[in-house]
């Protein structure tokens, strides 16, 4: 792949390098992206909101120079938003150019009618547009692929197997180069195995105490040391409440953030219960963690932060 051959020797330049553009990848993950971007094959990323699934296609754009290209999947999505569609104003404009010239008459219903669906009337959507010659291949980014439908679905496995797409007016549109190509999914809706079997796969964990504490460290530089550490801390009990909706590692780096601004440097009862909401977006969720006891989840967070 142009500009990164150096940089694919090993799973561990892969690690190093999306470290360096700011994304701690464990083992696991470093390994699939080198397989994805040697074997040049489709990426389905799976796991809670909030662990860094779209964040990683972000970091390989940054890192490859291509083009970030993302289409944001949601219930009724079709090929007219995501791949093509007509520029119907311009076809119209033509046509009636066409009849006041007198054109049209020359031409003929069906002579005319083929005029109609060139190339040059033709709007490329996300989809067609990673398929279309670069000098760096761009990074396609079809993000909560678990929010579509099924017969979206079945549109993409053309994209996904070979890299191409078929527009009945025009023939087939295939990549020179295929893009690097990153699916997410958050799995409120298993995808379909003929999905899977064109991609390689990789659940994204929540990331362990140690690794936590180093992302909010890069991420969140001016933070101090011991504050990262507590809100990680914090963080990784909340996780074990049985929330509605757990927070994912950008909640924690947006609480780190908040509480720097505050000038916070260790956790207190006021601090925390003031910047929830930057780690908690639901009431229950607040109101499940204040009635556990704000005290006792400081403490908690105190001595792991000392222990770890």
């Amino acid at each position: 792949m142009t500009g990164t051959a150096i940089d694919l020797l090993s799973v561990e330049s892969v690690s190093q390098a999306l470290a360096h553009h700011g994304y701690l990848a464990d083992r696991g993950l470093a390994t699939s992206v080198f397989l994805a971007l040697t074997l040049k094959r489709p990426l389905l990323l799976e796991g809670e909101a909030g662990v860094g699934k779209t964040e990683l296609a972000k970091v390989l754009a940054s890192w490859t120079g291509g083009e970030l290209i993302r289409l944001q999947c949601y219930e009724g999505i079709d090929a007219t938003q995501a791949v093509y569609d007509w520029d119907y104003s311009r076809q119209l404009l033509h046509l009636r150019a066409a009849e006041a010239s007198g054109e049209a008459a020359g031409l003929g219903a069906d002579a005319l009618e083929n005029e109609l669906y060139q190339e040059r009337f033709l709007l490329r959507r996300a989809v067609l547009r990673a398929l279309a010659p670069a000098p760096v291949p761009p990074v396609l980014l079809i993000d909560e692929i678990d929010r579509a439908d099924d017969e979206f679905e079945a549109y993409l496995l053309e994209v996904l197997s070979d890299f191409q797409v078929t527009i009945p007016e025009l023939g087939t549109f295939k990549a020179p180069t295929p893009p690097i190509v990153v699916l997410t999914s958050n799995r409120t809706r298993d995808v379909h195995d003929a999905l899977k079997r064109r991609c390689l796969y990789h659940w994204i964990e929540h990331p362990s105490f140690d690794r936590e504490v180093a992302i909010v460290r890069l991420r969140v530089p001016d933070v101090e040391v011991t504050l990262a550490r507590q809100v990680a801390a914090a963080t990784e009990a909340m996780r074990s409440m049985q929330l509605y909706k757990p927070p994912g590692v950008a909640e924690t780096i947006d609480w780190a953030t908040a509480l720097g601004s505050l000038g916070v440097s260790t956790l207190d009862e006021d601090s925390v219960r003031s910047t929830l909401g930057a780690v908690l977006k639901y009431r229950e969720d607040q109101e499940r963690v204040d009635g556990t006891g704000m005290t006792e989840l400081i403490k908690m967070a105190v001595q792991r932060a000392l222990s770890a």
